[in-house]
Order: C-alpha cells, then sequence, then structure tokens
C-alpha cells in the first residue's frame, strides 16, 4: 500500500489520530515526531508504542533533541544515541535525522555515528539538509554516508520555491539516494511540484484545524509563554487531504 503507480506519500504526523488519518487516507509513510510547529522534534517512546499498535505501515522516527540549528553538542549527541536505542527498541522501521558543522557541512563524523546507532535500520537526512552550505556536495557526503532518502525543499522557504534545485538534486542523484520534496506540498502545487522534480516520494503534512472539545476554558493563560499558539486547537491530518494528495500522485502517469 501507499505507493500510487511508484509514488509513495510520507506523512508526518505527532499523534496518534494523525497516523491513522494518514493511513486511512492512503500514506505509504509515516514520519513520527512531536511538536511539529518547531518542524519536529523526537518523539516519546509511548507515542511510537500507540503508534505501532495502531497502523501498519512504516513509522519513521524523528531524531532532533531540540528545534533550532542542527550543530549538536557532544551532549545532544549522546541524547540522539539514546533515543536511536530507545527507539529500535520499540520497532521504529526507520530513523530521521541530520547533523551539520558550524561552517554548513555535513557532519560526517557524527552522523556515521548515528548511522551505526541506527543499524540495520533505514534512515532518512531531513531538512537540516536545506540549511547546508552547497547543496551538490552535501549530496555526495550523503550517498558516501548510506542514508536512504534525503528529505529537502530545495534549500528554500517551500518545495515549490526551490524547485529547480530538487529538480537538479534528482538529475545529480541518479538513483543512488532517493529525493523526496517536502515543505508546503498541497492540492495546490502538488502536481507540479512531482511532474517538475522527477521525484517518486514526496512528504507533506495533510493537516487542518480541529477545534478542542473543551467547555471550560481560560483565555487568561497560555502554555507558551509570550510566544502565543492557539490553545484550544488541535492540527490533525484530515483523511481527506492525505485521499487528495494520493489521488493527485496516481493520476500523474
Amino acid at each position: 500500500s501507499g505507493t500510487a503507480n511508484g509514488f509513495l506519500m510520507e506523512v508526518c504526523v505527532d499523534s496518534v489520530e494523525s497516523a491513522i488519518n494518514a493511513e486511512r487516507g492512503g500514506a505509504g509513510r509515516i514520519e513520527l515526531c512531536c511538536n511539529l510547529l518547531e518542524g519536529g522534534l523526537t518523539p516519546s517512546t509511548g507515542l511510537l508504542q500507540v503508534v505501532k499498535e495502531s497502523v501498519r505501515i512504516p513509522v519513521y522516527v524523528m531524531i532532533r533533541p531540540r528545534a533550532g540549528d542542527f550543530l549538536y553538542s557532544d551532549w545532544e549527541a549522546e541524547v540522539m544515541k539514546r533515543d536511536i536505542e530507545q527507539m529500535k527498541i520499540h520497532r521504529a522501521d526507520g530513523l530521521v535525522f541530520g547533523a551539520l558543522t558550524e561552517d554548513g557541512r555535513v557532519d560526517t563524523e557524527l552522523c556515521m555515528e548515528l548511522l551505526a546507532a541506527s543499524r540495520p535500520l533505514p534512515v532518512t537526512f531531513h531538512r537540516a539538509f536545506d540549511m547546508v552550505h552547497d547543496s551538490a556536495v552535501a549530496l555526495e557526503a550523503l550517498i558516501s554516508l548510506g542514508f536512504e532518502r534525503i528529505l529537502t525543499s530545495g534549500c528554500d522557504s517551500s518545495a515549490l520555491e526551490g524547485l529547480p534545485v530538487i529538480k537538479r538534486l534528482v538529475e545529480q542523484a541518479k538513483d543512488r539516494i532517493v529525493i523526496m520534496p517536502g515543505g508546503g506540498i498541497t492540492e495546490r502545487n502538488l502536481q507540479r511540484i512531482l511532474e517538475a522534480s522527477g521525484s517518486q516520494e514526496f512528504h507533506c503534512s495533510a493537516r487542518s484545524s480541529k477545534d478542542s472539545t473543551m467547555k471550560f476554558r481560560n483565555s487568561n493563560v497560555s502554555m507558551g509563554g509570550s510566544l502565543s499558539i492557539p490553545e484550544y486547537a488541535v492540527k490533525v491530518a484530515d483523511v481527506t487531504k492525505v485521499r487528495t494528495l494520493n489521488a493527485i500522485a496516481k493520476n500523474i502517469l
């Protein structure tokens, strides 16, 4: 399941409900994280366990200890290794991470250690790729390291803006690594992105806002401090959106 005419849709989710909806809508893979508002961080093992009990499609787990850049301290690197061990114990099907040096290159040393910890699971290098100094050089580094795929918006604000770069990366990669466009992919632009890029996989969140079922509400308090996030609304993967994206991918060929 999940491969529509050779296209594979990966949906990033941060809840069990979203994971179930992604599978129902025809997704072929889940990228599991928490805090999608911060671009996705390492999810809890509890979340992974319940998601694995609730869906059959492969679940790739994000290993990202904090929001912000991808330059990690020794402590953070150690946390990432421990998280990888835990996710393997709890039956992750694959892992997703990325690490850079201060000058915007792939941190090959740390990646090598994390990849060793991940074996035998397949690994995706995430959108840390979009923060590299030279994408052509970074691509070769990731192929040499043995990553299975790269999630990228073409080093731009969205996959649509980054299309020329994504196309170039797909051509450079030939079939040595999967290039998976992601970042702002919607029903409105998916066809254009798939046709122009030549990619076989794509990544989206396909979410819509869902109002909280809380009846009592305290509008004076926000859990995020001054960075106010709507306290009584949840964003959830929408079955209809996932189905629509899947149908668009199916109809391209």
